[in-house]
């Protein structure tokens, strides 16, 4: 399965001068780094998110994540999983209670290296690492049930698509929510 998402990062093809230096390190690290898809990696390990639209494609789907105490994008480790789609769906279900979710693309939406300072998380220090983050594009109905997931977030909610950015405390967060914004214009154009 790692072959797999080999093949999709090098056919990714980049958006900006962000994502092709994270796709370059991405790959590099993919090769060299022994236990690339746990958090054993202690430096850096694969992460999955998703930028969930409703299906008017007005409204972006975020929770409040309790540890970053702000906004964000639906996500979490790979856990040993391979199939990154499999781990951003898992994950949007998990934080959301969304039953039914759409994937728009198949193939990878954005790619970002993210900084994730250290914190405490159930009691124990967590180091600062890098999250190699691979992000999915999903739909889902505005209408459905939400649920809390209370052990990682406060809140859920359907976000207009321009506030998506403005609403995250975390500046660099800011700049990856925008750039999610400006992808999905050009892809809802296509």
């Amino acid at each position: 399965m790692t072959l797999k998402l080999e093949k999709e990062i090098i056919e990714f093809s980049p958006y900006n001068e962000q994502e092709k230096l994270d796709k370059s390190i991405l790959l590099n690290l993919l090769k060299d780094e022994k236990n690339i898809f746990s958090r054993e990696n202690k430096t850096c390990h694969f992460t999955a998110s998703s930028w969930i639209i409703n299906e008017e494609k007005t409204k972006v789907l975020m929770v409040y994540h309790n540890i970053y105490d702000s906004w964000s994008w639906t996500g979490g480790h790979a856990d040993k999983e391979t199939d990154l789609l499999k781990v951003a769906i898992m994950e949007a279900k998990e934080e959301t209670g969304l039953e039914n979710i759409k994937i728009l693309l198949d193939d990878i939406f954005s790619i970002e290296i993210l900084t994730v300072d250290g914190h405490m998380k159930n009691g124990k220090y967590i180091s600062s690492h890098l999250h190699l983050n691979i992000t999915y594009l999903l739909e889902a109905r505005e209408t459905d049930i939400l649920f809390i997931k209370e052990d990682e977030n406060s809140g859920v909610c359907w976000i207009d698509i321009e506030e998506s950015e403005k609403i995250s405390k975390e500046e660099k967060m800011k700049v990856i929510y925008k750039k999610l914004n400006e992808k999905l214009k050009k892809y809802l154009r296509s």
